[in-house]
């Protein structure tokens, strides 16, 4: 144990030493998770919206205040005819273009109801999809307000964890699997990949240290490491992206922990098949990054894609992390509601250490 105790020692040592390393580890993580939490966002602001307005008054006049005043709207100009509605959206001056009837205050209250008519540049798709959202849900608001408008039915929606629909909610647990995942599978590769080039590292195995104590005390400090990393992270999304912790932080600690080792393991196995740093790292980035990225539910929904991808979302670590995260960061559940997801990456990574460590041993035997 005392010699178990002495290496893990000198590995902290060597990890403090190296100056690159410790700015990998720790300052990269901080500048993802707020690049990312602030550059990826589904949310589309600034939307510039003409107005056709042929008769104003105070209905109107309060209704483009309302606009005005979104946080995701703004009034770029007010046009009086629909002449000129071709001309904003050639210029770029308009993304929308909403235009009111003459009798737009007076229709309200008639069994027909009145209309607004809703002009979108569909170059982008997202942008004029989500801008025709905003609007008419600012409309509707607005008049349901009146009790005796004959407006039909109207629909009383009710967004369930993220009513804000902040796009902070969705990437965050993503960006965390991300940012544990490459770094501690990078970190760790080239940390044994040094020691096979310069040599050191069969020295290490053929001394009567056994070669499994030599492996896991090399990997302790990069465990130490990644946590406080993970809970850097963390504090971030709380304070800095206002990400809500809802469920229990014990069985969000346990969960990271267990993929933190998952992780830990896939570097160990990618440092089998290189033998040098620069390797490493490609080969950490080309193998993890994309998976990660694709089929983690990060960027793209996995329920949307065909059915062979599914399937092989399965056997990426960062989908049941990911969806742990959420269920406990987003949705508040307990720890039971995320037994599926401790099981898998529990196995997942007992099956990388087993597979990792036997096969390393007789590679450098």
């Amino acid at each position: 144990m005392k010699q178990f105790a002495a290496f893990v020692k000198k590995e902290f040592r060597h990890v403090f030493r190296d100056k690159r390393t410790m700015l990998i580890l720790l300052v990269m993580p901080v500048v993802q998770i707020v690049l990312f939490g602030f550059a990826l966002s589904t949310e589309i602001r600034n939307i510039d919206i003409a107005l056709v307005i042929p008769q104003e008054n105070e209905m109107i006049r309060q209704i483009a205040a309302k606009i005005d005043a979104n946080d995701y709207c703004r009034i770029s100009k007010i046009l009086r005819s629909t002449e000129n509605i071709d001309k904003v959206f050639l210029d770029g001056s308009a993304n929308m273009v909403a235009v009111f009837s003459s009798d737009f205050a007076g229709a309200v209250f008639t069994p027909e109801g009145s209309s607004i008519q809703l002009i979108t540049d569909a170059t982008n798709t997202n942008t004029a999809r989500t801008a025709t959202m905003y609007v008419s849900s600012i409309i509707q608001d607005y008049i349901s307000g009146y009790e005796n408008t004959a407006m039909g039915i109207q629909p009383n929606i009710k967004m369930l964890y993220n009513p804000q629909m902040r796009s902070a909610y969705s990437f965050v647990p993503g960006m965390m699997g991300l940012i544990i995942i490459l770094i501690c599978a990078m970190m760790t590769a080239v940390s044994i990949v040094r020691e096979k080039e310069s040599g050191t590292m069969e020295l290490l195995l053929v001394s009567p240290t056994r070669p499994l104590t030599i492996i896991l005390a090399k990997m302790i400090p990069y465990l130490v490491l990644s946590f406080i990393n993970f809970l850097t992270i963390f504090i971030l999304s709380l304070t800095l992206l206002d990400v809500p912790m809802s469920g229990s932080f014990a069985a969000l600690c346990l969960l990271s922990l267990i993929y933190i080792i998952v992780s830990l393991a896939l570097g160990l196995m990618i440092s089998i098949f290189t033998d040098t740093q620069i390797a490493a790292m490609l080969g950490s980035g080309l193998v993890l990054l994309m998976p990660v990225m694709f089929f983690s539910g990060l960027m793209f929904p996995i329920e949307s894609m065909p059915e062979f991808f599914q399937v092989f979302s399965d056997i990426v670590p960062a989908k049941w992390y990911v969806n742990g995260v959420k269920k406990l960061m987003i949705e508040g559940l307990s720890i039971h509601f995320v037994t599926k997801e401790l099981i898998i990456l529990s196995a997942t990574a007992a099956l990388l250490i087993a597979v990792s460590l036997k096969s390393f041993k007789y590679r450098l035997k």
